[in-house]
């Protein structure tokens, strides 16, 4: 049965479909199965970082309103993936995509849902079929508060199992107080750390072109540890 996880931040920009599509790649090396599920309605990116946009035809909403079956929509690949619906119905809430996670859940080793930025109607969608969140910071304040305010409302729903991944990572302006270090960022969002990855221009723009970024690059290893940690093995947290 997959481990189910929403991912989230509670703010834009923060790299979360850049996060899922490679975390997703890298427990498929090492032999998982991974389908990776698009939450933002109406602005989807992870069928663009996953390489398989013109392979999109059905998304998850077509699935609820009874235009394909699961099997027309999941996007094969490496990593399979759900896209999201390209406009908003009333039809598409949480309860009715968890019913097919569930079916999914039987076929696969990991899931992730990917949430769009803040906490609405995808937000919502995501949390409501996830097990355990795992939520994305910059080490900027404000970043860092919304991502708490993310923590708090799926401890409210009873989420028990969240994980914190500090992105864009650069050590200078730690030190120099001009943004938070490590430990801020976890006592302002309240989250254990799972990883973090470095300030890296080559990972954004290998997420903006479906590309694989480069094996030896610090955030790809960076990534490559965090996907070793979520199947139990005992990593250090920062890459040296």
């Amino acid at each position: 049965m997959a481990e189910i996880y929403a991912v989230a931040s509670g703010k834009g920009g923060v790299g979360k479909s850049t996060f899922v599509a490679g975390v997703s790649r890298e427990l498929v090396i090492k032999g998982k199965k991974v389908l990776a599920v698009d939450c933002d309605i109406g602005l989807r990116s992870l069928d663009l970082m996953l390489g398989c946009s013109e392979s999109t035809v059905f998304d998850w909403g077509d699935l609820i309103l009874c235009r394909c079956d699961a099997e027309q929509a999941v996007i094969k690949g490496d990593a399979d993936l759900l896209a999201a619906p390209r406009e908003y119905s009333s039809e598409f809430t949480g309860e009715k995509l968890k019913k097919y996670i569930d079916s999914f859940a039987k076929e696969y080793d990991y899931i992730f849902l990917d949430a769009p930025a803040g906490i609405g109607t995808g937000f919502d969608i995501a949390l409501t079929c996830a097990e355990k969140l795992i939520v994305l910071t910059t080490p900027d304040p404000v970043c860092a508060r919304s991502c708490g305010r993310a923590v708090t409302e799926a401890e409210k729903r009873g989420i028990e199992d969240i994980k914190l991944v500090i992105n864009m990572f650069e050590v200078k302006p730690a030190v120099k107080q001009k943004l938070f270090n490590l430990d801020r960022c976890i006592d302002e969002t309240g989250a254990p750390l799972l990883g973090v990855i470095p300030l890296d221009r080559a990972l954004t723009f290998s997420s903006v072109t479906g590309e694989e970024a480069g094996e030896f690059l610090p955030s790809t290893q960076a990534i490559i540890r965090i996907s070793r940690r979520l199947t139990g093995e005992r990593v250090p947290l920062v890459c040296e």
